[in-house]
Parts: C-alpha cells; sequence; structure tokens
C-alpha cells in the first residue's frame, strides 16, 4: 500500500517516538534512581546502562534532526496562525533542549570517566570539580524538557479531543499506511 501523503513517514514517526521513550527512560532513571535503588552493583549498572543509552540518545536526535532536513516528509501547515508560531517555537525548544542534555550529560561522562559496559570506560577528562555543576545543570535542563514535552503532548491531544483536527494522527505509529482519516 502507498504512504499517505498526510501523515508523517515511517522513518520520522519512529524517531519521534524512539525519541520521546528514550527521554522519559533517561528522566526516570536520573531522577528516581537514587532514591529507589540501593548503592551497589545494580545501580551502578543502571548508571552504566544510563550512559549507554544518553550516546543513543544523541544518535538517534542527530539522525532525526538529520532526517527531517533531508529525506523526511514535509506536511503542510495545519494552522498558519499565531498557534504555528508556537509550535515551532516548541519545537525549537524541543531540540535545542535535546542537544543541550546530551552535550551536558556527555560532558559529565567524561568527567567522570564512566564506565560504559564491561571493561569499556570513557577515560576521565577535565577537572572533578565539575561533576556537580554539570550534573546540577544536566538535570535542570532535563526537567525543563520534561515541562516542554510535556506542553508538546497536551497540545496534540488539545488537537485531536478538543479541535478534532488531523495533528496527532500524522504521527501516530501505524499512520504511514493506513487508510484516509475520517474527519469530523
Amino acid at each position: 500500500m502507498p504512504s499517505r501523503p498526510d501523515v508523517y513517514d515511517r522513518t520520522t514517526i519512529t524517531l519521534h517516538w524512539l525519541t520521546a521513550g528514550l527521554v522519559l527512560s533517561l528522566w526516570l532513571v536520573g531522577t528516581f534512581l537514587e532514591d529507589v535503588v540501593p548503592k551497589g552493583a545494580l545501580r551502578s549498572g543502571i548508571w552504566s546502562a544510563h550512559f549507554v543509552l544518553g550516546f543513543v540518545f544523541l544518535g538517534v536526535i542527530v539522525a532525526a534532526l538529520i532526517w527531517r532536513n533531508t529525506w523526511g516528509r514535509k506536511l503542510p501547515v495545519e494552522d498558519p496562525g499565531p498557534w504555528h508560531v508556537v509550535a515551532k517555537a516548541t519545537h525549537a525548544a524541543l531540540y535545542l533542549l535535546l542537544f543541550v542534555i546530551a552535550g551536558l550529560g556527555i560532558a559529565n561522562a567524561f568527567v567522570r570517566g564512566v564506565t560504559l559496559v564491561g571493561p569499556i570506560a570513557l577515560p576521565q577528562v577535565g577537572d572533578p570539580e565539575w561533576r556537580r555543576p554539570l550534573t546540577h545543570w544536566h538535570g535542570i535542563a532535563a526537567n525543563i524538557l520534561m515541562a516542554v514535552a510535556l506542553f508538546h503532548a497536551s497540545a496534540a491531544l488539545f488537537h485531536h479531543y478538543l479541535w478534532h483536527d488531523a495533528i496527532l494522527p500524522r504521527m501516530l505509529p501505524g499512520r504511514a499506511g493506513a487508510t484516509p482519516i475520517e474527519r469530523p
């Protein structure tokens, strides 16, 4: 079945939801791990996984940005008015925060010289005194990202349930090859 011109392509949808899943997973670990898992091998292993997923996360957001600006399907603007300006600003804020968080996290990983997987460890680079401020700003940026992401998701739900438009369905998984959407 040919892909639909009114929804995003499968790669865009996949990268979007992969980014969302990684953001939520990384935020949950970063926010609650210290309170939930006692010190020991399990906590260290989860932190290592957090750092590894942080590098994966950077790869995904770079891939998403490249895909979006090259081969990704460009859809017509649903509402060209002031809400479009808000949507563009929200997307710009999301991308900026994604890269800031990834940059701070990777800098923190190198300052710490973290163990990634088994014997694979990053070299300790930079002043160890940077650990606390990097961790602090990484956490603040992650919390701001979650607030902006919540606004983004709320706007999509608002469009879907109150305005009954096609904004949300065009980014839902499985829609790239689906039949046309019935609109009220």
